[in-house]
C-alpha cells in the first residue's frame, strides 16, 4: 500500500505523486500534510481539502475500493418496457418477463450474458431438435424402428431441450403465475409443458389411453411440437436481445465523444497529462491544435476555431478568445488555446445530454399492442376452459372419463398455443422493416412503425435536415475594377493555407471553374476573423467585419449586398487588396433538392411543421419562409427542443422529431417518434427509432404509408391467430361430441396450430408485393 503514497525522503526534488490526483509533484509544493507519520505532497489547496476530508481513502485506494457502496444510477437495471420496475442487479422484469437491462450503460461494457447463455442453449440443442422434427415427420417412412421405440427415441431427444433450453422460459411461466401478471411465458409454458407431459404419459404408459388414439402401433406423441417451440422461442430471444443491445448505442455514442485525457498546468508552469476524471474546477488546461475540449469553461489565453457541430449540429467553427466560452467534447481546429474549467463530471454540457437522452428513453411509455391488450385474458380463459374440459369429461363423459378429459384438455391448451399470437405482429414488424429499408427507411422497433401513422406534428432541425449540413460557395460580388473569377482567385490563392470549412468551400469552388491558384507568403490567420497574406506582391486580407474595421477598409459600397445575403443564411468575407475592398464571397449551406417536395407532400397530408434550430433566428426566419414553414424556433439548445416536443406532447400532439445532430438527441429520444438522417451524426441516429438513409424527408411519406400498411396487416394476422382460436377451442374441448362423436385429438389440434401460424406468415408476405400500400 505505502508504494501509492508518498513519505518525507532525502531525495531532493524527487517528483512523487498527488495522492489524489495523481499528478506528479515534488517536495517543494506548498500544498503539504502529514498523516500517520507521513508527509503526502498535492498539486493544489484542492486535493489538499479533499485530502483532509478523507484521508484513508487516498491512503489506502484498495481498503476503500472494497467497502460497500451505493449503487448509484449508472448500476441500476429495469425494464424496456416498463421503466417503473427498477433494481440493482441483473434480471427478469416480474411484470412481462423481459430482461433488464442498465439505466445508464458503460462504454466498455461486455455482450449480455443472456444473450450468451440464449445462445448457447439455442445451438447445442438445434440438432436434437432437427433430428426429433425429422423423426416426428418422416420416422414411418423411413422404416428404422418400431413406432413404439421411437417414441422413447423422440422422448430421450427432446428432455435436454424442454427441460434445459427451455427452463428459462418455465421459470418465467412460474414467475408470471406468482406476480398474477400473465404474459406470452405463461402461454408458452402451458403450450409445451402440455405437449411434453402428455407425450411423455403417451410413451411410458401408453395403455391409458383409448384405442381410438393409438396409430401405428404407438399412441400419437408431440414431442417435436415442444421442441420446435422452444427452439424458435430461443431463436426470437436472441434476436430480440441482439437488437435491445443496440438501443444504448445512442449514449455509448455520446459517452464515446468525451476524451480521455485532459493536459493540465500546475502552479509552477509544469504541463501533465491526467485522466479526465481527475479534472478539478478552476484547473488550467492546454487544448493543442486537433484537440478535443476536455470539459466546460473559459478561454483564458490563445484564439482558435472550435468546431462544435458534433454538440450543436451547426457546420461552421466558432470563433473562440480569451473571454469566450468552450464546451467539453468539441474540437480544436487550429490554434493553441488554454483554458480554465469550470464545470466537470456530470455538470458539463455532454453529461446533462447523456442524461437527458437517458431520461428520454426511460420515460417513453411502452405502447400496448393489441395482442398484449388482451393476452392476460386470453391466458386465464383458455386456462379456464382446459380446466373445466378436464372436470367436465371426468364427471360426466363416456368411459374412460379421466383419460378423454385429460386428451382434450391437452388439446385445448395446444391448439391455444401461442405461435400464431406471438408471431402476428413480429412476423409483420419484420417484413416491413425489410421493406422499408429496400426504399431507405430505417425502423429501430415496432413502436415507431405502430406510432408514425399517429403523428400529427412534425419539428425539424434545419442544418442538415431541410440544408445540406456543409458549407457551399454561394456567389461572388465584385467591386469596382474587379472581376468575379479574378476575386474568387485571389480569395481562393489565400485560403489554401486555411484549414477552416468556409475556406475550403471557396477553394473548392476555385477549381471547379478550373482557376489557377497562386501560393500565397507571409500567410498569417488572424485569431478566425479572417487570413492574410502576400500574393504577387500585392498585401491581401479575406475576412469579417472586424477584420476589415482592424485594416481601416470601408465596406460600404457592398454592405447593402452583404446585408441581403446574410438575411438568407449566407456568410459574408470581404476580401481586400492593398487595403482597399476587392470584392465580397458568400458561402451558405443551401436547401436540400428534395426538401421542398417533402414538406409540399407533409403539408397536405395535415402534417404541422415547425422549425427548430440552433441558428441564428433571422437565418431560421428566411429559410422557413423560403420552404413555406410558418413556425420557426431559432437559437434553441438541446434543452430548448426537448422542452418543445414536452409542450406539444402535453397539448395531446403526437410528435416526430426529424433532425441529424447530437443537440437533436434528447428531443429525438422524447418525441413519439424520432427521425434521424442518416448523413448525419451516430447519437442522432442511435436516439431514433427511424433513419432515413439518404437524408431525404420524402422518406418520411413513405414510412408513413408503410406504417398505416403494416398496422392494418397486424390486425388481419391478429384477426386469423383469434378465429383459429375460436374454431378450434370449442372443438378440442368435446362440445361438439354430443352431436357428431367428434373429438380432437392432439395431432389435429398441432395441425390446426401449425396452419394459423402459416396463414399469419403468409399474409405478412404480402407487404412484399409491389402493391403494398393497398394491403
Amino acid at each position: 500500500m505505502d508504494t501509492q503514497v508518498h513519505a518525507s525522503l532525502p531525495v531532493a526534488n524527487a517528483t512523487l505523486k498527488d495522492p489524489v490526483c495523481g499528478m506528479s509533484v515534488t517536495e517543494q509544493s506548498e500544498h503539504q500534510q502529514k498523516y500517520a507519520m507521513r508527509t503526502y505532497y498535492f498539486c493544489s489547496s484542492k486535493c489538499l481539502g479533499k485530502f483532509n476530508i478523507e484521508p484513508e481513502k487516498y491512503v489506502h485506494p484498495s481498503a476503500a475500493a472494497s467497502e460497500p457502496q451505493t449503487f448509484s444510477v449508472s448500476s441500476m437495471y429495469t425494464c424496456p418496457m416498463h421503466p417503473e420496475i427498477r433494481q440493482d442487479h441483473p434480471g427478469s422484469c416480474p411484470k412481462c418477463g423481459m430482461t433488464l437491462e442498465p439505466v445508464l450503460p458503460e462504454l466498455e461494457a461486455d455482450e449480455s450474458p443472456e444473450l450468451r447463455d440464449f445462445q448457447r442453449r439455442f445451438w447445442w440443442t438445434l440438432p436434437l431438435t432437427v433430428i426429433a422434427f425429422i423423426l416426428a415427420m418422416f420416422g414411418e417412412r423411413l422404416g428404422w424402428m418400431e413406432m413404439a421405440v421411437q417414441s422413447w427415441v423422440e422422448m430421450f431427444i427432446s428432455i435436454p431441450i424442454v427441460l434445459w433450453s427451455g427452463w428459462p422460459f418455465f421459470t418465467r411461466g412460474w414467475q408470471s403465475v406468482v406476480n398474477r401478471n400473465p404474459n406470452m411465458w405463461t402461454l408458452i409454458g402451458l403450450g409445451t409443458g402440455a405437449a411434453f407431459i402428455y407425450s411423455v404419459v403417451a410413451t411410458i404408459v401408453p395403455q391409458v389411453f383409448p384405442a381410438s388414439f393409438i396409430s401405428m402401433g404407438r399412441v400419437a406423441v408431440y414431442f417435436e411440437a415442444a421442441a420446435v417451440i422452444i427452439s424458435l422461442t430461443l431463436l426470437g430471444q436472441v434476436l430480440e436481445l441482439k437488437a435491445r443491445s443496440q438501443t444504448s448505442a445512442a449514449i455509448k455514442s455520446l459517452l464515446g465523444l468525451a476524451p480521455k485525457t485532459a493536459r493540465r498546468i500546475a502552479a509552477d508552469g509544469k504541463e501533465e497529462d491526467i485522466p479526465l476524471s481527475n479534472v478539478h474546477v478552476g484547473d488550467l488546461l492546454r487544448i493543442r491544435p486537433g484537440e478535443k475540449v476536455p470539459v466546460d469553461g473559459v478561454i483564458t489565453e490563445g484564439g482558435s476555431a472550435v468546431d462544435e457541430s458534433m454538440l450543436t449540429g451547426e457546420p461552421m467553427p466558432v470563433t473562440k478568445r480569451a473571454g469566450d466560452k468552450v464546451i467539453g467534447a468539441t474540437l480544436n481546429t487550429s490554434g493553441a488555446l488554454v483554458m480554465r474549467s469550470e464545470r466537470v463530471g456530470s455538470a458539463t454540457m455532454l453529461s446533462q445530454i447523456v442524461q437527458m437522452v437517458a431520461q428520454a428513453q426511460r420515460s417513453k411509455a411502452p405502447m400496448q399492442r393489441m395482442a398484449d391488450v388482451v393476452a392476460g385474458y386470453f391466458v386465464m380463459t383458455v386456462i379456464l376452459i382446459a380446466m373445466l374440459t378436464f372436470f367436465g369429461w371426468g364427471f360426466f363423459g363416456p368411459e374412460p372419463r379421466w383419460v378423454f378429459g385429460l386428451i382434450n384438455a391437452v388439446s385445448v391448451l395446444i391448439i391455444a398455443c401461442p405461435c400464431a399470437l406471438g408471431l402476428a405482429t413480429p412476423m409483420s414488424i419484420m417484413v416491413a422493416t425489410g421493406r422499408g429499408a429496400t426504399q431507405g427507411v430505417l425502423f429501430r422497433d415496432a413502436t415507431a412503425i405502430e406510432n408514425l401513422r399517429k403523428v400529427d406534428t412534425l419539428i425539424v432541425d434545419k442544418t442538415g435536415t431541410l440544408t445540406e449540413g456543409k458549407p457551399a460557395f454561394d456567389k461572388v460580388i465584385p467591386n469596382q475594377g474587379y472581376q468575379e473569377d479574378e476575386v474568387l482567385r485571389l480569395a481562393a490563392s489565400l485560403d489554401q493555407g486555411s484549414e477552416h470549412p468556409l475556406a475550403d468551400a471557396i477553394v473548392r469552388a476555385a477549381r471547379e471553374r478550373q482557376l489557377v491558384l497562386d501560393k500565397p507568403e507571409n500567410f498569417n490567420s488572424e485569431s478566425g476573423i479572417g487570413v492574410r497574406g502576400l500574393l504577387g506582391g500585392r498585401e491581401l486580407a479575406l475576412g469579417n467585419t472586424v477584420l476589415m474595421q482592424q485594416l481601416g477598409v470601408p465596406v460600404e459600397s457592398l454592405l447593402s449586398q452583404a446585408e441581403t445575403l446574410r438575411a438568407v443564411g449566407a456568410s459574408v468575407m470581404y476580401l481586400a487588396v492593398n487595403k482597399q475592398l476587392a470584392g465580397l464571397l458568400a458561402v451558405s449551406d443551401p436547401v436540400k433538392q428534395s426538401t421542398p417536395e417533402a414538406l409540399a407532400t407533409l403539408k397536405a397530408s395535415g402534417i404541422r411543421l415547425i422549425m427548430a434550430t440552433g441558428d441564428g433566428l433571422t437565418t431560421a426566419k428566411a429559410v422557413g419562409s423560403r420552404l413555406g414553414i410558418d413556425e420557426v424556433f431559432g437559437e434553441v439548445k438541446p434543452q430548448d427542443k426537448l422542452i418543445l416536443v414536452e409542450r406539444l406532447q402535453k397539448e395531446g400532439r403526437v410528435v416526430a422529431m426529424a433532425g441529424d445532430g447530437i443537440n437533436d438527441a434528447p428531443a429525438l429520444a422524447k418525441a413519439d417518434v424520432g427521425i434521424a438522417m442518416g448523413t448525419g451524426t451516430d447519437v442522432a441516429m442511435n436516439s431514433a427509432q427511424i433513419t432515413l438513409v439518404k437524408g431525404d424527408l420524402r422518406g418520411i411519406s413513405v414510412a408513413r404509408s408503410l406504417s398505416d400498411a403494416t398496422v392494418r396487416n397486424m390486425k388481419q394476422n391478429l384477426l386469423f391467430a383469434f378465429l383459429y382460436n375460436a374454431m378450434g377451442i370449442p372443438v378440442a374441448a368435446g362440445l361438439l361430441y354430443p352431436i357428431t362423436g367428434w373429438l380432437l385429438s392432439p395431432l389435429i389440434a398441432a395441425l390446426a396450430m401449425s396452419l394459423s401460424s402459416v396463414s399469419v406468415i403468409s399474409n405478412a408476405l404480402r407487404l412484399n408485393w409491389p402493391n403494398w400500400q393497398k394491403h
